[in-house]
């Protein structure tokens, strides 16, 4: 006898397939990878650790190759994309757009495997994420609870700290940082700067070159948050998505001093990142915030594409950004 086929609940294509048991299969996303002691290429190290048992949240954190002992590296806490509900810290393109962000800013990182959705709500990935700053901050002088990571207490400067993530992860990075300008961090530890690569933001009302009308909601950034948060207050203009929709707090809160939003010409999202720009710099915010657009190119396109000219361009720009 062959095995039953499973019943499809509903499918959010070519992303995932949710079947009547509640199982989810998802269609999308790269291979994962284990971790490296040396990667061949950057020499960059990397470990999984883990952050919290309850819920079970993990992480890989990545420590360049040390020119000097006892030094003190800027810590950055990444999100990686993938529409909320693929991708994975652990995957091949992640794993390698790390390696080479950490090389070259000499940094050390912590790539936040937080939970996905559908099986997990939205908001409960944005407290991952938050609970994983934490970890971070917890690692600081002043605070002396809690196990520590060796690399980041040798090596981490809790002085430096940034958060960073693209598509979905900056999303979730933005989210983060309104929080962070109403809650304090363990230790007093504050965010000194974030990017935002191509960040997933939308609303209901066309913006830019944005497609109005009954075509909109045909959209990618339309049908994927609607699917996977279809609860939503406000539905794909709640302020988690929509920063400029009516109930959204005022951006002047944001919880850092250096922002750099960065977008690509040819990505349906690219409109929003510069509202989103232009946006923070009306807010009333007192930091420096910085706009980088890549011609010619689309979404991802420098994790998708790592070898290519201008994706190393940008890892150079975010790595001179993470010097800072």
């Amino acid at each position: 006898m062959g095995s039953v086929a499973k019943e499809i609940a509903s499918e959010l294509l070519p992303f995932l397939r949710v079947y009547k048991d509640g199982s989810v299969k998802r269609l999308n996303g790269s291979t994962k990878v284990p971790p490296s002691p040396q990667d061949p290429e950057t020499g960059v190290s990397s470990k999984d650790v883990i952050i919290s048992e309850i819920p079970h949240l993990s992480a890989r954190v990545y420590l360049p190759k040390l020119t000097q002992p006892n030094q003190k590296l800027p810590v950055l806490v990444y999100t990686h994309g993938g529409g909320f509900c693929f991708e994975s810290a652990f995957s091949s393109v992640e794993t390698k757009l790390m390696n080479s962000l950490v090389s070259e800013a000499e940094i050390v990182a912590v790539s936040v495997e937080y939970r996905l959705a559908p099986e997990n709500p939205i908001p409960l990935l944005y407290e991952d994420c938050w609970t994983a700053l934490k970890w971070v901050a917890s690692h600081s002088a002043d605070d002396n609870g809690g196990i520590k990571e060796p690399w980041l207490t040798a090596y981490g400067d809790l002085e430096r700290v940034f958060i960073g993530g693209d598509n979905a992860g900056a999303n979730i990075t933005h989210n983060i940082l309104m929080r962070a300008g109403q809650e304090s961090l363990p230790g007093g530890v504050k965010i000194v700067g974030a990017f935002l690569t191509h960040p997933y933001f939308w609303g209901s009302k066309p913006i830019g070159s944005e497609i109005g009308g009954s075509e909109r909601e045909k959209l990618v950034p339309h049908v994927v948050w609607n699917f996977l948060y279809p609860t939503a207050p406000g539905g794909i203009d709640n302020p988690m998505i929509n920063f400029v929709a009516p109930e959204a707090p005022s951006l002047a809160q944001l919880g850092c001093r250096l922002l750099l939003v960065s977008v690509a010409e040819l990505d349906v999202l690219r409109d929003r990142g510069v509202l989103y720009y232009n946006a923070v710099k009306e807010s009333g915010w007192k930091g420096e915030v910085e706009l980088v657009e890549m011609e010619g190119e689309d979404h991802a396109f420098h994790i998708l594409n790592h070898e290519t000219e201008n994706a190393r361009k940008l890892i150079k720009l975010l790595a001179s950004f993470l010097v800072k």
